[in-house]
């Protein structure tokens, strides 16, 4: 995709444990973002529902294409001009599934069982190598802290925890906040987002964030409509326009305009 925009490769990382609606949060972002251009929506999550939540077809995953990747380091090639970095390049690009102002990409598993290693050392790549090239990259991350525990995302502008209006979700987003911090992965901005609030257990996750120093990014109210809407496989795009939850969603992403906004004025002031 063309990308002409001035602001470049600005980063958010969605996080969070199964089941708090990680993915939707990451679709609805993704469709928010457009406004600043073209967006890269990487699945780093083995599950890989963002596809379904964006209403594309996945392509083959990086998982897929890692084993040509891998062959092609440890064998003589007889295109001598093209590197090894080149041909990754290449290779990974073959993954890639473009719509009309977003491209996806799905990191999959790797073969066989075991370690998923080599694929988040794939993901790690491809963020430094092509996130620079849109205006916006949204990575829907694992369930859970593998790719913190991992560092595979330690040059985020954003981190955003997705949770469930639980003290236990809450806690948990306390612990993921601490270890980032611990290995000084590098962010901007972590933010917390809590979703299917109720007015009965908004003022009990406003005080449960202060407690933990936690800074909320803001609340996505609990939506029937969300609930049909994943249980017929439809996707973001067939939310109701003016149903509670793109409403708020809009509100919150909103706030991410500033960070972007002081990330650009930095890289200005370098020159």
């Amino acid at each position: 995709m063309n990308n002409n925009t001035a602001t470049r490769g600005f980063t958010v990382v969605v996080a969070g444990k199964g089941g708090t609606g990680k993915t939707l949060v990451s679709a609805l972002l993704v469709r928010d973002q457009r406004r600043h251009g073209p967006v890269l929506a990487i699945d780093a999550d083995p599950d890989s529902n963002l596809p379904e939540a964006l209403g594309v077809a996945s392509g083959p995953t990086v998982g897929e294409l890692r084993e040509k990747i891998t062959e092609y380091k440890t064998r003589r090639t007889e295109n001598r001009a093209e590197t090894a970095h080149q041909h990754f390049e290449r290779t990974i690009m073959e993954a890639v599934v473009e719509s009309q102002d977003f491209d996806l990409l799905v990191m999959g598993r790797g073969e066989g069982e075991g370690c998923y290693c080599a694929v988040n050392h794939i993901l790690r790549g491809i963020i430094d190598s092509q996130a620079s090239r849109y205006p916006t990259v949204v990575i829907d991350s694992e369930a859970g802290l593998e790719h913190i525990s991992r560092r595979t995302a330690r040059d985020m502008d954003v981190l955003l925890l997705v949770t469930d209006p639980t003290a236990r979700g809450m806690g948990t987003a306390r612990r993921v906040s601490d270890l980032a911090r611990q290995l000084k992965v590098s962010f901007d901005h972590l933010f917390v987002l809590v979703n299917k609030v109720t007015d009965s257990t908004r003022p009990l996750m406003e005080k449960a964030a202060a407690a933990g120093g936690l800074k909320l990014a803001g609340f996505l109210p609990f939506d029937p409509a969300v609930a049909e809407n994943d249980a017929r496989g439809k996707s973001v795009w067939e939310l109701p326009a003016d149903g509670p939850v793109l409403g708020a969603a809009a509100a919150i992403f909103a706030k991410l305009d500033k960070v972007r906004e002081d990330k650009l004025a930095r890289s200005i002031s370098r020159g």
